[in-house]
C-alpha cells in the first residue's frame, strides 16, 4: 500500500529533484537544473516511495491566483505505470487546492499526457487550437473546474451514506461525521473536535477509532456502488496507532490504492475480504493510521 509524502528533508528533496530530472528532462538532453523552475520555492511537492525509500512517482501543486492552481511535473516511474499512481498523487494535491478554496486548476499537458489528465477529470482550454512550443514537445492547457459537486463525485451516493450513518450507527451524528470528499480514489471524512474534546482539550482516542473505523467502512460502501455489488459490511479487525494528539480539525482519509479486496468472491455469493489503511489528521498533518481488516457478507437470498 502506498502513501503520499512531502519531501521533509534536503536528501529527500534532492532526490525529489533528480527524479523528475531523469524523467521528464534527461528524456530530452536537458541539462540537470533545467527541472527547476521558479514556483519550487513556493509549490507544494510530493512523491510516491517503495518502502526501501526509492522514489516511485512525483508531482507538484502551485497557485497562480487565489482561486486557480497549476499541476505541474507529474512523473511515475516506468516500473510503475498503469497502476494508479500518477491518479492517486493529482487527487492528493486536487484536494489540497480544495481546501484552499480553489475553483480551477490547470495543467499545461504533454501531447502524450492528454488522455490521462481527460481521466482525471481535465478537459481541453480551446480545443482544437494550436499547442504551445515547449522545447521538442507540444503542450496543451487543460483546466478542471472545482465546483461544489466536484468534491463529491455521485453526490446522492455520498448523500445515502450519510444519512445510513446517521440513521444506523447514532453516535456518527452524536460526533459530527460528515462526508467532506470523495473522488472515486479518495474519501475524507470530517468529524467536529468541540463534540470530541477530552479534558485537555484534545480529541478522545475512542473517537478517532471511530472516526477511521466509519471512514474505511464507507470507502467501502461507494466502492461497492462504483462495481455494481451489495453487501453487508463490518468490522473484523482493526489495529491503531496514535502518533500525535489532535487538536483541530479531525479528517479521516481514504485512498483506494490503500485497500485490496476480492470483489470477485462477492460476485460469486462468497464473503469477500477487504483490507485497508485509513489516516487520521489533524488539519494537514497525519497523526494517526488504522490497519482494519473488513468482511462483505453476501445479502441473504
Amino acid at each position: 500500500m502506498f502513501k503520499v509524502e512531502t519531501p521533509a528533508t534536503e536528501d529527500e528533496l534532492a532526490a525529489y529533484y533528480h527524479f523528475r530530472w531523469e524523467m521528464l528532462r534527461k528524456p530530452w538532453n536537458n541539462p540537470l537544473g533545467s527541472e527547476k523552475d521558479e514556483y519550487d520555492q513556493v509549490g507544494h511537492h510530493r512523491m510516491v516511495r517503495e518502502p526501501d525509500g526509492r522514489l516511485i512517482a512525483i508531482a507538484r501543486l502551485h497557485y497562480n491566483s487565489s482561486d486557480e492552481a497549476q499541476i505541474r511535473h507529474v512523473a511515475v516511474s516506468p516500473d510503475y505505470q498503469g497502476k494508479g499512481l500518477g491518479r492517486f498523487i493529482v487527487s492528493s494535491l486536487e484536494g489540497l487546492a480544495m481546501e484552499e478554496g480553489v475553483k480551477t486548476l490547470v495543467t499545461n499537458s504533454r501531447e502524450i499526457s492528454v488522455p490521462f489528465f481527460r481521466h482525471c477529470g481535465y478537459e481541453m482550454q480551446n480545443e482544437g487550437d494550436t499547442p504551445s512550443e515547449f522545447g521538442p514537445q507540444n503542450r496543451f492547457q487543460m483546466i478542471k473546474r472545482l465546483h461544489s459537486n466536484s468534491l463529491k463525485k455521485h453526490p446522492e451516493w455520498c448523500d445515502e451514506l450519510e444519512r445510513t450513518w446517521h440513521e444506523s450507527i447514532p453516535i456518527s451524528e452524536q460526533m459530527g461525521v460528515t462526508l467532506f470528499q470523495y473522488t472515486g480514489r479518495t474519501l475524507e471524512t470530517r468529524a467536529s473536535l468541540n463534540k470530541n474534546i477530552n479534558l485537555h482539550g484534545t480529541m478522545f482516542a475512542g473517537s478517532i477509532f471511530s472516526l477511521a473505523t466509519l471512514t474505511g467502512w464507507g470507502m467501502i460502501y461507494l466502492q461497492l456502488k462504483e462495481k455494481q455489488l451489495m453487501g453487508e459490511i463490518v468490522l473484523g479487525d482493526g489495529n491503531i496507532h496514535y502518533h500525535k494528539p489532535v487538536t483541530s480539525q479531525p479528517k479521516g482519509v481514504c485512498h483506494y490504492e490503500y485497500m485490496t479486496a476480492d470483489f470477485d468472491a462477492l460476485k460469486q455469493g462468497r464473503k469477500c475480504r477487504v483490507d485497508m489503511k485509513i489516516e487520521i489528521r489533524d488539519g494537514d498533518r497525519a497523526v494517526a493510521e488504522l490497519t482494519a481488516v473488513y468482511w462483505v457478507l453476501p445479502e441473504k437470498s
